[in-house]
């Protein structure tokens, strides 16, 4: 083995600690297995992330995104890691916006006035096979203490409205209904307190990774429940424990704009790379 030859370079980025492993599959073709996945979503043997992401040039988009849970599970849909790419993109290539392309589907990016970037994640699935749930049920208020909201944002929610969110014991609360007989993927699972007009105290149990101190398709998946129970607009601002993302339902989709971060650019040794196959 040679460095040359089986050293593999990362990014790492975060958007409002919502953090991620970027591969770009672009530039070295790269597979991605459950082992790989693992190991470097380990805190203190790997890397570390909530999520890690593979850029591949396929698609009809400008590049196509895969996204791997921490305990290498798949999900069609990341929408803070998806802004995150789409930046460097955008700076990469000069443009003003572009269209990435994932297991969700085709999502248009842009920048902001402010210099952020908005991802449409798309429209949101509010039917239960969609979503997906187990059995034909209102996705509104499911029969589960609580009645939370399910909403299908490319992967499976779980909302529970309640009267302070800083006080649910979330790492007991989360994995209760991530694993809940009607979700039949597992799901996130948000709990979410409206503390004013169009704006939402949220925090957040992912599905595959824990708490995390952000989630973008948690935060669209949440804002639609709001809106759909009457509780707020269709345009929010989404409060998480790392900080604020603006979500605006349209026509066309759930828009999603808020702060990105690459932090640093390394490289995984060849013997750590040898040390997944042993």
């Amino acid at each position: 083995m040679t460095d040359a030859q089986n050293d593999l370079s990362f990014i790492k980025m975060h958007g409002l600690g919502n953090d991620f492993v970027v591969l770009d599959g672009r530039v070295r073709e790269t597979q991605v297995t459950p082992a790989l996945a693992q190991a470097l979503g380990d805190r203190h043997r790997g890397v570390g992330f909530d999520q890690l992401a593979l850029i591949e040039a396929r698609g009809e988009g400008d590049a196509h995104l895969t996204f791997y849970n921490a305990d290498g599970s798949t999900s069609a849909a990341c929408g803070n890691a998806t802004r995150c790419i789409a930046e460097m993109l955008l700076t990469e290539t000069g443009k003003d916006s572009l269209t990435l392309t994932t297991d969700r589907g085709s999502l248009p990016v842009t920048r902001a006035p402010s210099g952020a970037v908005s991802v449409n994640m798309g429209p949101p699935q509010t039917e239960w096979s969609d979503v997906p749930l187990a059995e034909e049920m209102d996705t509104l208020e499911l029969p589960i203490e609580g009645a939370p909201t399910a909403t299908g944002m490319g992967n499976p929610h779980c909302t529970f409205f309640v009267a302070d969110a800083d006080a649910v014991p979330l790492e007991v609360f989360g994995p209760r209904y991530e694993h809940h007989p009607l979700y039949p993927e597992r799901t996130n699972v948000q709990v979410a307190t409206v503390t004013g007009e169009n704006r939402i105290r949220m925090r957040v149990w992912e599905r595959g990774v824990g708490v995390t101190l952000a989630s973008g398709s948690s935060s669209c998946a949440t804002a639609v429940a709001a809106a759909r129970r009457g509780l707020t607009g269709r345009k929010v601002t989404v409060e998480l424990d790392g900080g604020a993302l603006e979500i605006d339902w349209r026509e066309d989709g759930v828009w999603m704009t808020g702060p990105t971060a690459r932090v640093f650019d390394g490289v995984l040794t060849p013997d750590w790379l040898a040390g997944l196959a042993s």
